[in-house]
């Protein structure tokens, strides 16, 4: 396993989809299967597109910010910083399984909102 080139493929598939190609994400990225974890995007690679082309639909402003990458055997995680319409932020991290053919093949992850008050002064990435 490329630990650096899976890192670098898991950024550019999520960065396709998430700006409005998940069509293409789909091509350049993932195997033969997707195995989704998030309850709220149907499995495989046609429920993962029809996800992300409703999002580009509704929220076409968003964006996305890469914090961290960590790669270890076939997994690669990422830590996100998202905005969306009306300054909405949320962190993500987001867990993806490569194949032996160094190709994105299972996703799991999980949001949390960024709140307006924290009782810390740390970011939450």
């Amino acid at each position: 396993m490329n630990l650096e080139k899976n890192k670098e493929n898991a950024i550019a598939f999520y960065k396709t989809a998430y700006l409005g190609q998940p069509k293409l994400a789909i091509e350049k990225y993932v195997g033969n299967e997707y195995i989704q974890h998030n309850p709220a995007v149907a499995n495989g690679i046609q429920g993962f597109i029809d996800y992300f082309e409703r999002m580009q639909k509704e929220y076409p402003q968003k964006s996305i910010e890469f914090v961290r990458s960590i790669a270890e055997g076939d997994l690669v995680a990422l830590h996100t910083h998202q905005t969306w319409p009306g300054n909405d932020q949320y962190i993500t991290m987001d867990f993806f399984r490569f194949d032996d053919n160094g190709k994105i093949c299972e996703h799991w992850d999980s949001i949390q909102q960024i709140p307006g008050k924290s009782e810390n002064s740390n970011t939450m990435y």
